[in-house]
């Protein structure tokens, strides 16, 4: 037999009809019902191909560059933020031709006139649709001409192996070309005016199809949302802003743009998604076969994974205090902050007290300073995270954003909010604009949108008929010459700068070994010892007695400092030299303060 069995990159949907006609035949499952939708074996044949023959990195990754030349009906990933779940749908997931069983799972467009046939099994997928995950910084997209290389090597190489197993008359048949576009659904596309692609329309250059493109013309050359249709995934595991690696088979427009009185016997979709509105009718449509959620390690690509041990993280998180100083103008003690800050990360939630959280408020800058040190911090962070955000905090922009997430029930679908973010965000506001004025209703709405997120880590998200509180876990960091009374941080520190401090690069190294570091030390595990629990405790009933103004939340966070300190040295318990450390830093922050 010449070629391989499955070629799950170029062909997907063959590898999934021949495992499909492999377990009908096999007798333990002699009619399709059986499955009830569920896997019949195809996904075990995807994972070998993606995790144990290293196939994952042969998978071109779906974004506007790629789209000139990936080929539909081809296995590609989408990396993107879950926008809105747009439930159920339903679809003759299989039926049967003459004497033969054939699926439609993960295609839009049956392959075969499915008749009028009784012999049908209709199963339920779950649609998502996704978006370019907000604020993602350049740094983590993987290289354009990387992707290429490989599309282009791989269109090469599948092409030899189709003619080789095409000239054996190999009986591990493939989905060709001339099925897809004798089905009766592309037969309507055509007539309709909505391009296929054909062999004979490949670009001889790149092996890509000319008209592939076309079929995506309307989509955003800059942005590039996606309609996910997911199959054998519990309803828990995907949620709401998560953001999550899709694989899976890469569809035109089909069934959804074609008219709702379709003739055709595989109509079978929901009436609320053929309504979708225009702009989502133009966007590539994926049948997810195999998803992971992503976080913020898998956007690394340079710096190796590795234990950290805490003399490597001693050594790395000097260079990057060191980094943060120079950014900041010599101000060491803002410096010490500002790697807490970025290190804070919600870790558990109880009543109105969220463990983890530190948001930062440095005052004192004026208009002229933020455009030197708060666009210099600004750029640093973007360099470091992979999700940042600014907000210009005017008035104009208070009473005019859309801040909160709203449901739109004429067409039944989630507008997304400029807070509607994923989790490990990172929130600059910029609130030295701000000038005397008068705050409309939707500017009151938008400051308690914004006190809300920054105090309890959650964002109101408007249903119309009522209001639903949605959890989030988003760093904040506020510029402003006095106290933020809109955003009330955590910490509030004067920032005082001796000089404008150093504007230089940092090799990339250097860079891609901070961007580890604070990936890695933020979710390490933390306790404290019996010893050191009194020796807080005490600490905390002196400070108490000598300040009568002293609460929770100053406890609250004294001890949330103490785990980030820890954690920076790559520490997994707190030790009497870091709570001195934290002691000392709340000393000069005081100070300032007077």
């Amino acid at each position: 037999m010449g070629g391989p069995p499955y070629d799950c990159l170029a062909n997907p949907l063959g590898a999934v009809r021949l495992t499909f006609e492999k377990a009908i035949g096999s007798g333990t499952q002699t009619h399709p019902s059986a499955f009830d939708g569920k896997d019949w074996g195809a996904l075990d044949v995807f994972r070998h191909f993606l995790f144990q023959e290293s196939g994952l990195s042969q998978v071109p990754i779906l974004n506007p560059k790629t789209m000139r030349w990936v080929r539909p009906y081809t296995l590609v990933r989408y990396r993107g933020m879950i926008q809105d779940m747009l439930g159920n749908e339903i679809y003759a997931g299989a039926y049967k031709d003459g004497y033969l069983w054939r699926t439609n799972k993960f295609m839009d467009i049956s392959q075969y006139p499915m008749g009028s046939s009784p012999d049908m099994c209709v199963w339920e997928r779950r649609l998502l649709y996704c978006v370019p995950v907000p604020g993602q910084s350049s740094w983590t997209e993987p290289s354009c001409e990387m992707n290429l290389n490989q599309g282009m090597d791989q269109s090469s190489q599948n092409r030899g192996k189709r003619r080789r197993m095409d000239d054996e008359d190999d009986p591990m048949d493939v989905v060709h070309d001339d099925e897809v576009k004798s089905s009766p659904t592309t037969k309507k596309m055509r007539e309709d005016g909505f391009p296929f692609s054909s062999p004979e329309s490949r670009d001889s250059k790149t092996g890509s199809s000319c008209t592939s493109m076309a079929t995506f013309q309307y989509v955003d050359k800059d942005y590039l949302p996606c309609l996910v249709k997911i199959y054998d995934s519990p309803e828990s595991e995907l949620k709401l802003n998560d953001v999550v690696e899709f694989i899976g088979v890469l569809s035109f427009d089909s069934e959804l743009a074609l008219e709702k009185d379709d003739e055709l016997s595989n109509n079978f979709y929901d009436d609320a998604l053929v309504y979708l509105p225009p702009n989502k009718l133009q966007v590539p449509r994926l049948h997810c076969i195999i998803h992971r959620k992503l976080a913020v390690h898998d956007f690394l690509q340079g710096f190796p994974i590795m234990e950290p041990k805490p003399h490597l993280v001693k050594e790395i998180r000097e260079a990057l205090f060191r980094h943060l100083t120079a950014v900041l103008g010599n101000d060491g003690v803002a410096a010490h902050f500002m790697l807490l800050h970025l290190l804070s990360k919600v870790h558990a939630r109880a009543f109105d007290v969220f463990v983890g959280k530190l948001s930062l408020n440095l005052i004192g800058l004026s208009k002229e300073s933020v455009s030197v040190f708060g666009i210099r911090l600004s750029q640093a962070v973007k360099n470091l995270l992979p999700f940042t955000h600014c907000i210009p905090l005017t008035l104009e922009y208070l009473n005019t954003a859309s801040l909160a997430p709203k449901r739109d029930y004429q067409t039944n679908r989630l507008i997304r909010g400029v807070l509607q973010l994923p989790e490990g965000s990172h929130l600059m506001v910029d609130e030295t604009q701000l000038e005397s004025g008068t705050l409309n209703s939707k500017g009151i709405e938008n400051t308690k949108l914004l006190k809300n997120l920054v105090e309890f880590q959650k964002v109101e998200y408007d249903f119309q008929y009522c209001k639903m509180e949605m959890a989030a876990d988003v760093q904040l960091l506020i510029f402003s010459e006095g106290k933020s009374n809109i955003v009330p941080a955590d910490v509030v520190i004067p920032f005082q700068p001796s000089s404008l401090g150093s504007s230089e690069i940092p090799v990339a190294e250097a860079v891609e070994a901070w961007r580890w570091y604070l990936a890695t030390v933020q979710s390490l595990p933390y306790s404290i010892g019996s010893e050191m629990q009194k020796e807080v405790e005490d600490d905390l009933v002196a400070a108490r007695q000598a300040d009568r103004s002293l609460g929770s939340q100053d406890f609250n966070r004294w001890m949330t400092m103490a785990r980030l300190v820890s954690t920076s040295f790559g520490e997994t318990s707190l030790s009497m030299e870091h709570w001195q450390m934290v002691k000392e830093l709340e000393r000069l922050r005081m100070e300032r303060l007077k």
